[in-house]
């Protein structure tokens, strides 16, 4: 049965096909209002506009759910792996054992780099940030690959830059660390799976033997799996925006990670230990910046609470706090700023005014302490993020293309000045 939505404009009705989803959305198609008037339809920041039909991700903010290809995010998290949810993700379907095989280690045989990108991280300044490196470096792939710039690629060559993106872009993400710190870069080991090798690659040195930990891979697995995918959000959208150009993947991508690295989307957990940094020098005390956040004339703001999305409990959040406790209790670290994020978290969940408010910690705050207790520096963490949202948007630029969608061209309402005549300037 076809539903329309009835739209009336100076006097004339219009009829507008109504499209619902398969978890029962629904959406007012206005794809063809400007052909049948002279209006568009205005929404600042798209918060009310849905700019493509996706069979990847099923988010419900208001329930708080969220499933990768029909899947709970409860369920991959306990029993997938990142690479297992990855090829989920891209071609639509858990793998078999074959399957997955075939995927890993064909991952595996593409980490390294090409060893003329070593001389790119020299030429970066000693303070480049790793996001700045690692979008530069994965656009600069397809200099390397000029068959992923083909105007109409075949399939087989669109499977290989996907293969060739997933296994590298640990590969730069760790050398941007490296570099970042003076360290010598440590190439890939074959004998380790996805998270262990990007770990060696993270904290080995050439003089040491580094064990990877397997409670700190678990958790760092985890965190992969939940910022796998996560709907139309702004990085996301981007990919899929410079994707429609067809620009290659690796490009698309790029443009994605800049869009990541803004504090209002991936530097979020960035935050959160910055605003943990500012209590502890502060003196520590906790109740006195709750009272500041409740504090309607006070600009302080807890990082890491609530969610643009979810109006309940982040589902990503309850699965990494397990993972965050059983972590740090694992390692036995004694951080007076680790102290003072549970205190917050304690108080948060207890406290009315933010129980109200519905105001949860989020996975930004403790994917924030995982990384701080990992070692990992703070200007990483969205390269962290960006290492976990990889698989969504690899499949995000696959399905747009798969779907022939049309290049993205967003209208406006102009409100500049109106017609007017040049002026010499002897006359201005």
């Amino acid at each position: 049965m076809s539903h329309t939505a009835s739209l009336t404009l100076d006097g004339t009705s219009f009829e507008l096909p109504v499209v619902v989803g398969s978890e029962d959305e629904k959406a007012i198609d206005i794809t063809k209002l400007r052909d049948q008037t002279e209006y568009i339809t205005l929404d600042s920041g798209f918060k009310n506009s849905g700019a493509t039909k996706s069979a990847i991700t099923f988010l419900d903010g208001e329930q708080g759910i969220l499933r990768y290809r029909g899947y709970p995010i409860e369920q991959l998290a306990a029993k997938s792996s990142f690479i297992e949810v990855a090829y989920l993700l891209i071609y639509g379907a858990l793998p078999t054992l074959d399957q997955l095989n075939t995927f890993s280690n064909a991952i595996t045989r593409h980490t390294l780099i090409h060893e003329d990108m070593k001389r790119f991280y020299e030429a970066y300044p000693a303070k480049a940030h790793p996001m700045g490196v690692v979008a530069s470096i994965t656009c600069s792939l397809s200099t390397f690959y000029p068959d992923s710039m083909a105007p109409n690629p075949t399939w087989e060559q669109v499977d290989l830059t996907i293969i060739r993106l997933i296994a590298k872009f640990s590969t730069i993400a760790a050398w941007a660390y490296k570099n970042s710190v003076g360290h010598p870069a440590m190439y890939p080991k074959n004998n380790l799976n996805y998270v262990e090798n990007f770990m060696h690659m993270m904290f080995a040195m050439p003089t040491e033997d580094y064990e990877v930990d397997p409670v700190i891979a678990n958790a760092l697995d985890k965190l992969l799996i939940l910022h796998a995918d996560h709907e139309q959000n702004c990085s996301t959208s981007t990919v899929r925006m410079v994707g429609s150009s067809q620009a290659n993947l690796y490009a698309s991508t790029s443009a994605g990670i800049c869009a990541l690295w803004g504090p209002l989307h991936g530097g979020a957990n960035q935050a959160v230990i910055e605003m943990l940094e500012e209590i502890q020098n502060d003196g520590g005390n906790v109740k006195k910046f709750i009272d500041k956040a409740k504090d309607k004339n006070d600009n302080f703001r807890l990082m890491g609470f609530g969610h643009r999305v979810y109006k309940n409990f982040d589902p990503r959040a309850s699965i990494i706090k397990t993972a965050c406790d059983q972590m740090l209790n694992k390692l036995g670290i004694k951080d007076p700023m680790l102290d003072i994020a549970k205190q917050l978290e304690e108080a948060a969940l207890n406290d009315s005014y933010f129980v109200e408010r519905k105001l949860y910690p989020n996975v930004d705050f403790y994917s924030g302490i995982i990384y701080r207790a990992m070692g990992i520096p703070t200007d990483m963490f969205t390269v962290m993020f960006a290492l976990g949202r990889l698989p969504g948007w690899i499949a995000q630029w696959k399905e747009m293309i798969e779907n022939k969608e049309p290049i993205s061209r967003p209208r406006q309402i102009y409100t500049g000045a109106t017609m007017r005549e040049y002026v010499n300037i002897a006359d201005r």
